[in-house]
């Protein structure tokens, strides 16, 4: 079923004059900053590698490059540079840094955190083989009786070789046909092991390398690197939430149902109105209650926050979403964020098309709540195999009327070709068949990944380019 709610005509003046003209100079503004601030991050990150390598040549490291056994040293000591520098940067992706947050977003963030991963794993294993044969070349020793040496005869070198173990078992758990087999809250403690990774291998390069050595210039530049890394984390992965808890003081209000499987659960706290124009992006919630405290939950708002109270909207999807089921009015909760870049900030058009399916719905309509486009501008598609699924459908009809803006509502199976992210019986269509202004248009898009991914490959081979392509990632 197909159904077309069309508040107001479209305009046939174009976006770029009249009333949204200031709109459209406004978003190119905000664009142009925050690409900005993703140029200058990937410089920073780039040249944080080079720093590393150049500050080793110029401390005596170049002179290294003579025979057999100091070369295979030094590229030993390159390569181990290189992977403790991407490890460093990875930690800071993982930081939550608003600055990081409001330049790539974080789902953008922790993706290039995880392709780091394979990378530094494997120039630190390089770092370890070009050494025990370096070391083993000088010492007339295979790398395996080096390496037994090493651990028997030279301190704290056992600490490191049980840091690559534990990068090991972080890149290992990471990969995606392992991680589905375990539950969320087992990968994420098991990832926490990078922490553990960089603090046991810390000791050697005090002792052993000539890292920190005194009178050169690497031993303040990793110094400095590792406090920076150290209170990124200390401020914004531990203090930053215990913070924002206190000073909400967050409790749940009601919990009632919002459709197949799904709960509204509004809570109730103290300036509130702070939190204002976070609608799409997410928080991190902990329900302190027995049994609930220690999961902690990735959940966009489903309403900009109003007269002291928020709201979340939650579907039973696993074991985690559904203890929430059954949250009892009175229950304080604790929240981080807001995170991500699935909101206002990203926007760069004048034209809005917010795209959901499922549970992926509460977001948009926290989003199209406070968004500013001309009448006739926007168009909401809410995608649900039933009339059932399409959730908080009354509240966004209320707004699609009240702001002007046209609501499609796609229900039925899914395609199983052309474009599947549209019902069976309309898989001949495209998202430009829905959109007229489609190329003066940011796209948000929220639902499951495979279901995504279908609906922005039709937006790019409409025409549309990735920086007005928006989405919410459901997978972990």
């Amino acid at each position: 079923m197909t159904t077309a709610l069309r508040s107001s005509e479209r305009h046939s003046r174009p976006p770029g004059h009249g009333p949204g003209a200031a709109l459209a100079e406004t978003l190119r503004d905000r664009g142009r900053r925050r690409l900005f601030r993703e140029d200058a991050l990937t410089v920073l990150a780039w040249a944080s590698g080079a720093a590393a390598v150049a500050l080793y040549l110029a401390d005596g490291g170049a002179a290294q490059f003579h025979g057999l056994s100091p070369a295979l040293t030094a590229i030993g000591v390159v390569a181990g540079l290189i992977g403790t520098d991407l490890v460093l940067v990875m930690l800071l992706l993982a930081a939550r840094i608003p600055l990081i947050d409001r330049a790539i977003g974080h789902d953008r963030a922790m993706a290039v955190h995880g392709k780091l991963g394979k990378p530094a794993l494997y120039l630190i294993l390089a770092h370890m083989v070009f050494l025990l044969l370096g070391y083993g070349v000088t010492d007339g020793l295979n790398p395996i009786a080096e390496g037994v040496s090493m651990w028997v005869n030279l301190p704290d070198m056992w600490l490191a070789f049980l840091s690559i173990v534990l990068f090991l078992a972080v890149v290992v758990t990471s990969l995606v046909a392992v991680r589905r087999r375990f539950p969320y809250e087992f990968w994420y403690v098991v990832h926490l092991l990078t922490y553990a990774a960089v603090l046991t291998a810390l000791p050697h390069q005090f002792s052993v390398g000539g890292l920190f050595a005194d009178g050169q210039w690497q031993r303040w530049y990793w110094i400095a690197f590792y406090i920076l890394v150290l209170a990124a984390l200390v401020r914004y992965r531990i203090w930053a939430p215990i913070a924002l808890t206190f000073r909400h003081q967050l409790t749940v209000q009601r919990v009632e149902p919002a459709g197949d499987g799904a709960v509204n659960i509004e809570l109730t706290g103290l300036r509130l109105e702070e939190l204002a124009g976070s609608g799409g992006r997410f928080f991190i919630w902990r329900f302190l209650a027995p049994g609930l405290w220690w999961h902690h939950h990735p959940f966009s708002l489903s309403a900009d926050p109003a007269a002291g109270s928020l709201r979340i909207t939650v579907r039973n999807l696993g074991r985690g979403s559904a203890s929430l089921m059954a949250a009892k009015p009175g229950t304080k909760v604790s929240l981080s964020g807001p995170h991500g870049l699935f909101g206002h900030a990203a926007r760069t058009r004048p034209g809005l098309v917010l795209v959901g399916s499922g549970i992926g719905i509460t977001p948009l309509r926290a989003i199209l709540e406070r968004a500013e486009f001309a009448p006739g501008h926007a168009t909401v598609i809410l995608r649900g195999s039933t009339q059932g699924t399409l959730y908080l459908r009354d509240e966004i009809a209320e707004l699609c009327r009240q702001k002007g803006a046209t609501l499609y509502e796609l229900v039925g199976h899914r395609a199983r070709s052309g474009n599947t992210w549209l019902p069976r019986h309309q898989s001949g269509l495209r998202l430009a068949d829905y959109v007229a202004n489609l190329a003066e248009s940011d796209l948000y898009v929220c639902g499951p990944t495979t279901w995504a991914d279908s609906v922005l490959a039709d937006a790019k081979a409409s025409g549309l380019s990735d920086e007005q392509l928006h989405h919410e990632r459901f997978d972990w």
